[in-house]
């Protein structure tokens, strides 16, 4: 049995009409999308979601959008209101949207009342109020009670226990969402994959964030290739300094650990053997390439070197299975941007499963020009890590766990 066959389905919802008025349903999104003076700049994120709101239109029911923003940090920030998102929604579904405030305000309660058969509600930012991200669940219900279902339809939040995740399933019948499923079906396939060999490619800044995912993954892969800063506290755990690099060194132990397991399991991990360094963090600072061994010290790895990307590149493409999560270096600057799309070119070429992750990953996939030449592409970063580190999430099983769930008093 898949994971995902465990997850109720849209389809499984009673859509019939209340009543004298349509069915309405609570469906959490993930609209976290580029501002750019005050227009979306990149609707990635809402056109994945549009099946689901689609089919939800297509069958007469009010559909309650609810999303974040940013990180307001509990209180309302004008910046980081949904409002900018009104006319892009409105655009992608060709029908009026309505913005609402938060509950307990007896305002969202009217525009959803008022709302009619086949329209679209978007609720304000669900982290104004503090309770969403405390996972408060008197918050939980007072979302619940503007709907008669529930679909989650943002895998990219999912592995965050909020109220809009894992507690308005204890208050309404709820599904997954078609993109959600996808997801989940997608992602599965890292957990026992038929294609041999099985390379993992992880980057970005921090171990801490992704340790234990190198370690749950050495009972998966049978290659690892580390890139971006954490590959700094990699080689530190080596012996090596790599110039004026930051090293983490709350995690050199467990670093060890983790390659200590890696030899015990005879699995490879790849670290970089030459990078390209700067005299300073700035996108027009001078650069060369260097072995990690000798690097001046106060000049500073931005990418993996040439001969790196070369053997990463290698590596790759003889795969048969491939995920790849965080960048080789500070790809937005042209200069350090070498390393981060070899990988992707790689990827690309690549002609067994391959599975990119992350925000920051998919971008300069896209840059490339790459998105269609991947297996799949993830929206959720940390949700797509915890997923292949743990097999599951705590959204998925809110929605396998409440198999009936509690009557709301409608007054």
């Amino acid at each position: 049995m898949t994971l995902s066959s465990t997850l109720p389905r849209i389809e499984s919802l009673d859509l019939t009409t209340k009543g004298e008025r349509p069915t309405r349903a609570l469906v959490r999104v993930d609209f976290n999308v580029p501002i750019v003076q005050g227009q979306v700049s990149d609707d990635l994120r809402i056109i994945e979601a549009a099946r689901t709101i689609e089919w939800l239109l297509r069958r007469d029911v009010t559909v309650v959008l609810c999303s974040h923003l940013g990180r307001p940090k509990g209180k309302p920030d004008p910046k980081l209101s949904l409002s900018a998102l009104v006319p892009k929604l409105a655009e992608v579904f060709g029908k009026r949207v309505n913005l609402a405030p938060l509950p307990p305000s007896t305002e969202a309660s009217k525009v959803v009342e008022e709302a009619g058969v086949g329209s679209i509600v978007l609720l304000e930012n669900v982290r104004f109020d503090p309770r969403e991200e405390a996972g408060d669940e008197e918050f939980a219900l007072e979302l619940a009670s503007l709907a008669d279902v529930y679909v989650n339809e943002a895998f990219s939040v999912s592995h965050r226990p909020h109220a809009s995740i894992t507690g308005v399933p204890k208050f309404l019948p709820s599904a997954a969402g078609f993109g959600l499923l996808h997801e989940v079906c997608m992602l599965s396939r890292l957990f026992a994959p038929q294609e041999r060999p099985y390379v993992a490619v992880l980057g970005g800044a921090k171990v801490k964030d992704k340790i234990g995912v190198v370690s749950a993954l050495l009972d998966k892969v049978d290659e690892i290739c580390i890139g971006g800063g954490m590959a700094n506290t990699f080689l530190a755990a080596r012996g090596l300094r790599v110039g004026g690099a930051d090293v983490e060194e709350a995690q050199l132990a467990a670093v060890r650990a983790t390659m200590e397991a890696a030899n015990t399991k005879r699995k490879v991990v790849h670290l970089p053997s030459d990078v390209v360094a700067a005299q300073r963090f700035d996108k027009d600072a001078s650069y060369e390439i260097f072995e990690v061994d000798s690097v001046p010290s106060d000049w500073i790895p931005l990418d993996i070197g040439p001969e790196t990307a070369r053997q990463y590149a290698d590596a790759i493409k003889a795969a048969g299975t491939v995920f790849w999560n965080g960048p080789m270096g500070v790809f937005e600057w042209n200069a350090f941007a070498a390393g981060t799309f070899a990988i992707a070119e790689a990827v690309a070429a690549c002609n067994g499963f391959t599975v990119v992750g992350g925000g920051d990953t998919a971008s300069a996939l896209k840059a490339c020009g790459h998105v269609a030449d991947v297996s799949h592409v993830s929206t959720g970063g940390g949700a797509s890590l915890e997923f292949v580190r743990d097999e599951d999430l705590v959204g998925l099983r809110a929605l396998r766990e409440v198999r009936q769930a509690r009557k709301i008093d409608r007054g």
